[in-house]
């Protein structure tokens, strides 16, 4: 479980946790500054200087803030709400995804989907402040060649797919997340079956029990609708043992996504992602080889939660009028993402497995 800190001055303990500098400007051209994983450094994308970052690092006395989950979805004050800079928000009307961008630098094509009908968003209020982050490790030589070696592994695919990985632009976008922790003490009950015949047809049923306690460390939770959630499962987990504190000029120069799932909805689907692992946890107990009716009575405490931004590199592409997206974890390099088929390739395969079969049937 990561440190815990609650900040006076609210009855939440919701306190800003970082504060924005509000221009990364190149000293030698005036032009935006990104960061760059790699020099460690704010880079000038048009002149190539460096600018030296003195941003938050992980060390032994580094504090990640978390809240008390039943506290907040009472009252969430609007202290923490902010992106601490001057920060202009976009909706998509093609994917519905909600872009947030620097003030002077707003797409002219949605990062998730690439379309182009992107329109001003106008927030009630603004976004919870995320408190943590993790830093781009992965840069984008790095992420192109995994690009294009997964493209070169996807043999099915059409072979014009191989020529989009040296044109298509990846862009780096960070992502909204929720983490949840909590205690948990669980009773079960179950009918527990025992094989009596080798066919497994007969079972000698017999009444079971039994408890566990558990600690769920940082549970993450999605909060994005920009990304396919199914790559976004499959490029998981994201290390959240390495999250520092939340500076913005880790964000210089990137696309980041505002959250479309709020702490209320996430907390629900959280405790969904508990039950289920619980539930397989209090089965593992069940003794026998089969058990059925299991029922499982759990009591949770201490839930803790916070709200992170995590780097991913996304390319999307245009094949055949069909949009896909392919997704890599901005931190540890796992990749997934979506592809055409090439009918042809398949069919040659199916064709040849025939022929194979044939062959071994006639002999």
């Amino acid at each position: 479980m990561s440190p815990t800190s609650d900040q006076p001055g609210g009855t939440s303990g919701f306190e800003r946790v970082a504060n924005a500098r509000s221009k990364y400007h190149c000293p030698a051209c005036g032009a935006e500054a990104n960061w760059n994983p790699t020099k460690h450094a704010l880079v000038c994308p048009f002149c190539g200087t460096e600018s030296p970052a003195e941003l938050k690092e992980r060390d032994d006395q580094t504090v990640i803030v978390e809240h008390d989950l039943a506290e907040a979805l009472r009252s969430i004050p609007d202290s923490a709400l902010g992106w601490q800079a001057e920060k202009t928000s976009v909706r998509c009307q093609s994917c519905d995804a909600v872009s947030v961008f620097d003030a002077s630098k707003v797409g002219q094509r949605c990062d998730f989907c690439g379309s182009a009908q992107l329109v001003p968003y106008e927030q009630v209020k603004d976004a919870f402040t995320p408190e943590s982050l993790l830093p781009l490790k992965v840069d984008e030589p790095a992420a192109r060649d995994l690009i294009r070696k997964w493209y070169r592994s996807r043999w099915f695919a059409p072979n014009k797919l191989r020529t989009k990985a040296l044109t298509d632009t990846a862009k780096a976008i960070y992502l909204p997340y929720w983490t949840f922790d909590a205690n948990v003490h669980a009773t079960w009950t179950a009918e527990s079956g025992t094989y009596t015949g080798k066919d497994r047809k007969n079972i000698r049923w017999r009444p079971a029990s039994g408890e566990l306690s558990h600690f769920f460390d940082d549970d993450l939770v999605a909060a994005s609708k920009g990304v396919n959630p199914a790559y976004l499962r499959a490029v998981e987990p994201f290390p959240t043992s390495t999250l520092i504190p939340y500076d913005p000029g880790y964000l210089a120069g990137w696309t980041v996504e505002r959250y479309q799932i709020d702490l209320v909805n996430a907390a629900t689907t959280s405790r969904r992602q508990m039950d289920s692992a619980l539930r397989a946890m209090c089965a593992r107990q069940v003794p026998g080889d089969t058990h059925r009716n299991l029922v499982v009575n759990s009591t949770f405490t201490n839930q803790r939660f916070k709200h992170i931004l995590v780097p991913v590199w996304l390319l999307t592409y245009v094949f055949r009028n069909k949009s896909f997206q392919v997704l890599v974890n901005g931190v540890t390099g796992k990749i997934d993402g979506g592809r055409p088929w090439s009918w042809i390739k398949i069919s040659i395969v199916v064709l040849i497995a025939l022929v194979i079969w044939y062959i071994a049937a006639t002999n």
